[in-house]
Parts: C-alpha cells; sequence; structure tokens
C-alpha cells in the first residue's frame, strides 16, 4: 500500500492523452476493494474503448488485478467523490464517459441500448449530452425494489465537455450544459453485501446529512428526534414502496428511518 505522498500517475495514462480521442470509456473509482474489481472490469471490457481505473486506495493487489483484466490504471490521492469524478472528466481523452462504481456491473443488454442510442441521438436535431441509467440494488444479496432503491437513476454516462460536478464530500452531483435522457436497461448493483456492511457505512452520510441541514441553519428540536424517523419511516416504506419488499423491506425502512431520521438532529444536537 503506497502512501498519497508517494503518488505518482502510472506510465498507462499516457494512452489516454493520444491525439486520437476515444469515443467511449469507461472508469471506475477504486479504493481497496479487490473482490470487485475483476468482474466489474469483465462487464466493460468487451463493449467500450477502454477501461480506466481511476484509484485511490494505491493497493498493489487491486492495480495488479486491474492491469491484467485489460484496464488502464491511473492513481490520485482521495479527497472526495466529486473530486476524483471531476480529475477524470479532466484527464481521460474521450467524447463520452461511463462512470461504473466497482461494486456495478453493466450487462450486454445496457450495453447494446448505450451504443444505440449514442449512435441514434449523434445525428438527432437536439442531440442528447448526458444519460441517466436505471440500477436494480441488492442489499445484504436481496434485491431491493421498494424504500427508493429502484428504479434509482443515477446520471452516468456523459459528454465529457459538457459535464462538470459540483463540488460536495459524498453522494457527487453532476451537471449537464446540454440535454438529458433516460435510459431503460439497469445497472447491476451489489450495494451492501450484508448488513454489517450495511450498518458501516451509514453514519458517514447521516453526518453528512447534518451537515446539509446545518448549513440550511436548521436548529435540533426535541421533537426532530421522534417526528423526524415516523416521517423517514412513512415516506420509505409506503411512499416509496418499502412494502413491496416484505420483511426486507420493513427492516430497511426502520433502519433508514433511524439513519436518516434520527441520526442527523442527534449529531446536530450533540455537536453544535
Amino acid at each position: 500500500m503506497r502512501s498519497p505522498a508517494s503518488y505518482k500517475p502510472m506510465p498507462q495514462l499516457a494512452a489516454t492523452e493520444s491525439p486520437k480521442t476515444a469515443h467511449l470509456v469507461a472508469i471506475i473509482l477504486t479504493k481497496d476493494e479487490v473482490n470487485h474489481i475483476g468482474a466489474c472490469i469483465k462487464s466493460l471490457r468487451s463493449w467500450v474503448d477502454a477501461v480506466v481505473v481511476w484509484d485511490s486506495g494505491f493497493s498493489e493487489e487491486l492495480c495488479k488485478i486491474a492491469q491484467d483484466a485489460g484496464a488502464l490504471v491511473v492513481q490520485r490521492p482521495f479527497d472526495n467523490f466529486s473530486a476524483q469524478r471531476q480529475a477524470a472528466l479532466n484527464t481521460v481523452k474521450a467524447e463520452w464517459i461511463l462512470f461504473i462504481d466497482v461494486d456495478e456491473r453493466a450487462t450486454p443488454q445496457l450495453a447494446a441500448e448505450i451504443h444505440h442510442r449514442l449512435e441514434a441521438d449523434a445525428t438527432a436535431r437536439l442531440p442528447i449530452h448526458g444519460y441517466w441509467l436505471p440500477r436494480r440494488n441488492f442489499i445484504a444479496g436481496v434485491e431491493t425494489y421498494g424504500n427508493g432503491y429502484y428504479p434509482d437513476y443515477q446520471l452516468r454516462l456523459l459528454h465529457r465537455q459538457s459535464a462538470r460536478y459540483a463540488p460536495r464530500p459524498v453522494h457527487e452531483i453532476v451537471m449537464i450544459d446540454g440535454r438529458e435522457r433516460y435510459l431503460l436497461e439497469p445497472l447491476i448493483h451489489f450495494n451492501y453485501r450484508d448488513w454489517a456492511h450495511f450498518h458501516a457505512k451509514q453514519p458517514a452520510y447521516a453526518r453528512f446529512e447534518a451537515e446539509n441541514l446545518r448549513a440550511q441553519g436548521i436548529k435540533p428540536r426535541p421533537h426532530n428526534s421522534i417526528l423526524q424517523p415516523l416521517r423517514e419511516f412513512r415516506r420509505r416504506y409506503f411512499t416509496l414502496g418499502g412494502w413491496r419488499d416484505g420483511v426486507h423491506g420493513l427492516r430497511l425502512a426502520i433502519w433508514l428511518a433511524w439513519y436518516y431520521g434520527f441520526m442527523p438532529y442527534w449529531f446536530l444536537w450533540h455537536e453544535g
């Protein structure tokens, strides 16, 4: 494992800086997800011009697996997801960029739809500059439809020169100078491998929500600790259809109400 102080772009980066601009390049942001990287690259390699692994964990094992799978590897110290994605947009010379998370997989059906849409829309009178992709989310091994997890559209296929990322620490937002379209075929997203993984991730997201509330000038009130979890549970379970997933959906709605209804206000109260 290298330290950020020893960061150097790998020689393969020169391949993305050639005079010829690629048509479609897939970029995978990684840290230490050794178990996912090979399968993710395999789902992309046959139908894009190049796969670039944008690594912030400096894992020698991950980089070797990526290279052996046919990907180019770039290493950059991690600051936040928005900055990582923007750095990739600024660096990789391609007309179109497809951002894929390492725990996601592209299907042959999605590949065919992307190629069809890029070709068809290129000759349209009003061109498209960004595409939203739906996702099928698997949480603790269960495909999840309710609680806001389907279709879970993500703006990931970007006309490189028309896109830029707003500076945010998590849940990054991309802005498109142009028109957008929604695709039909989904990405497969292995969201949380088990409930322990789910619980390990949520406190950071809850703290970020608390920062958003603080930035809006919202002050914690005693009744928030009761009313907000109830509202969030109602939104997740009833409005967003968590009931469709049975016991799994009920369990998920309860935990989401805790992490996004109760904990942000708890952080506001105790951290000032």
